[in-house]
């Protein structure tokens, strides 16, 4: 559980502390006031980098050339203070005074799940993004896999620059490590998705009243069998490799391996997606994120935090009461909020609620009648 977020020069916000301490924290204002900051900065002490950027540099405040954050979390076991700075394009990060030198030691200290309205491209855009879905829900938790997938897309980096440079000799040594990282890779990637799809199905259905939505994954590299498919060794997926080689030379690229499979979802063998509506691609979407959070606790036993950006008030009424009511335990749980929608029906007696205006926050003062318990998300 957050406990506090300081602040210095980070987007519109203003340099100050905020007090976190609630299980349920709303951000209520118009847009372009700083609701959807609040809940980057508390993504960026979790994870060290923004959801909303890949340039950094954004993050500070125009003019500026430093800013910082500093997050004080309880966890069941301890608690931590995560501080991280952005200074003339280097950033040093501090998990209580010690410096962390790689943001993959940050893992497990805040896990954080965002709910946001690029998540629809896990349902319908690009191949890419469904494989970051699951990526991003192994390396939540696996620090073996998030090395092994960041070993594997620098060798993959590498045979790329080897085929543009045409030094052909060296792709051999290179598909060894490829297929090994590879296999490593696809074989995590079908667990999770195995499991994945005995949440996410049920809670679809659910919701929607479609039966039947499953995840499939389709890897590159396996091996059809009467019962479905199965990976091949690594000395056949490296023969696969050489036999693809000049298929490979020509396209100056990699054309076989983990970064080209595919992740559909299908509903009686036919893909879902391409005749679903947006309605229910959103659905799609949010029903991953809240399956993400349920199979984060499954392996972990831990609770997540929730950060969720105007994403409920998407959905119609009754499906957003089914939603919220299948939502599972969470240690903590932020929203944001335009002021005309009805936050106030999803309050409970200890739900801190904060008006945003201008990058500044004021806390909401509850009288009695507001104290009473009220629906819960």
């Amino acid at each position: 559980m957050f406990l506090s977020l300081t602040l210095y020069n980070f987007r519109n916000l203003k340099s100050d502390t905020i007090d976190l301490l609630a299980k349920e924290v709303f951000f209520v204002g118009e847009n372009a006031q700083g609701k959807s900051n609040l809940l980057e900065a508390l993504y960026y002490a979790s994870y060290a980098s923004s959801f909303r950027t890949h340039n950094e540099s954004e993050v500070i405040v125009n003019g500026e050339k430093e800013m910082s954050i500093s997050a004080m979390f309880k966890s069941k076991d301890s608690t931590d203070i995560v501080n991280i700075k952005l200074q003339n394009g280097k950033k040093r990060i501090e998990k209580n005074s010690k410096r962390v030198t790689d943001r993959k030691d940050l893992i497990n200290t805040i896990p954080c799940v965002l709910f946001s309205h690029g998540d629809i491209e896990f349902a319908s855009g690009e191949p890419e993004r469904r494989r970051f879905f699951i990526d991003q829900s192994l390396s939540m938790y696996d620090t073996v896999y998030l090395d092994t997938l960041r070993r594997y897309r620098r060798v993959l980096k590498s045979r790329n620059a080897v085929l543009k440079e045409q030094k052909f000799e060296l792709l051999a040594s290179y598909d060894s490590l490829l297929s090994q990282y590879g296999l490593e890779i696809q074989r995590k990637r079908r667990d999770a998705i195995f499991r994945f799809n005995q949440i996410f199905t049920r809670l679809f259905e659910e919701i929607s009243g479609i039966a039947d939505l499953v995840i499939s994954y389709e890897p590159v590299w396996k091996k059809k069998t009467d019962t479905g498919y199965e990976f091949p060794t690594q000395s056949e997926v490296i023969a696969h490799l050489e036999a693809r080689r000049e298929v490979d030379i020509k396209m100056g690229t990699t054309m076989s391996g983990p970064h080209r499979d595919r992740i559909r979802f299908l509903r009686g063998g036919v893909a879902f997606i391409p005749q679903a509506s947006t309605g229910q691609r959103r659905l799609v979407s949010l029903v991953l994120r809240v399956a993400q959070g349920v199979f984060y606790t499954q392996v972990t036993g831990k609770k997540p935090v929730f950060l969720m950006d105007d994403v409920l008030l998407e959905l119609d009424p009754l499906k957003r009461e089914k939603l919220q009511s299948l939502l599972p335990d969470y240690d903590q749980l932020f929203c944001t909020f335009l002021p005309g929608e009805p936050y106030e029906h999803y309050k409970r007696s200890s739900t801190k609620v904060y008006f945003i205006s201008n990058g500044s926050w004021e806390s909401q003062s509850l009288s009695l009648k507001e104290q009473q318990p009220q629906a819960v998300l």
